[in-house]
């Protein structure tokens, strides 16, 4: 197995990511990252984000090992070309507004891992996609808040790669087709947004029929075979009632279930969790 972007020689710019022969293939995940930072303030109710939060807390124990390092897709990072984080030791962008004063103050050291992200981008231009590594961005809140539940010690390599700019889906998907080898290598590819994502939606009764008929057909086309799968993801703004989902311009939510359904490949795809949040269905996807 190559250790390409393991190699002990790390330079200045490079950190080791911990990869050993016996590393397994790692499933691909689309996640729900919640609200700004909802985990950690209190909510009226006050179970609103429990069973989201449980399901964050409980994926370290699905998976068949420990990450070699973990590659999230945020919602909130989109730029002209895909983007990769390679900086050393990135920092936290608290990318919400209006939130208690302790919640720009949480934390998430984990470590950037460069070599694995000019690898990620090195894939990315064999697949004719263009790309640029960014040194200076830090991890946005679809980052970090959901990776303080998953992965609590903050001690696996992380990098983020951004959603492009035209939110096109089919360049989404092969961007994910693009990088599903690094699974063979232990590095664990999350998707991180929301599957219903209309914030005029969120506590609005009026919207729980039409978030409910659109989760169950993104369910159907996340458990289809890979070709129908790529073909419906592709024209997700035709399925019924998409468009109150996800308003068409500002489907960034979305987009990263594209990444993480292309770098599935030929894996079968299911659901593995889903909640009424706000009024509004929200699930989260497994493949392999």
């Amino acid at each position: 197995m190559s250790n390409e972007f393991t190699s002990n020689k790390i330079g200045e710019t490079a950190m080791p990511v911990p990869l050993s022969a016996d590393s397994v293939t790692q499933p691909v995940l689309f996640i729900p990252h919640g609200a700004g930072p909802c985990f950690f303030m209190d909510w009226q109710p006050a179970d609103t984000w429990d069973k989201m939060a449980a399901f964050l807390k409980s994926i370290s124990s699905r998976l068949p090992q420990r990450p070699t390092a973990i590659l999230m897709v945020s919602g909130h990072w989109q730029t002209p070309e895909f983007s990769v984080t390679a900086g050393r030791q990135p920092e936290l962008i608290y990318d919400y507004f209006g939130f208690p004063k302790h919640t720009y103050q949480l934390t998430y050291p984990a470590p950037g891992a460069p070599v694995l992200a000019d690898r990620i981008s090195k894939l990315l231009t064999s697949a004719g996609l263009d790309n640029r590594q960014d040194i200076s961005r830090g991890f946005d809140h679809g980052v970090f808040v959901p990776l303080k539940l998953m992965f609590p010690e903050a001690d696996i390599p992380v990098v983020q790669l951004s959603l492009r700019n035209d939110l096109n889906p089919e360049a989404h998907l092969l961007a994910g087709r693009a990088i599903a080898s690094l699974r063979k290598e232990g590095v664990l590819i999350v998707g991180s947004g929301m599957s219903f994502h209309n914030m005029r939606g969120y506590g609005d009764p009026r919207f729980t029929a039409p978030s409910e008929i659109f989760d169950e057909w993104l369910t159907q086309a996340v458990e289809a075979e890979p070709e129908a799968r790529f073909a419906a993801l592709s024209k997700w703004s035709r399925a019924p009632h998409a468009l109150e989902s996800h308003l068409l311009g500002a489907e960034e939510h979305l987009i990263p279930l594209m990444v993480a359904a292309g770098a599935a490949e030929s894996d079968h795809g299911s659901k593995v969790y889903s909640q009424q949040v706000l009024s509004t269905q929200i699930s989260a996807f497994q493949f392999g």
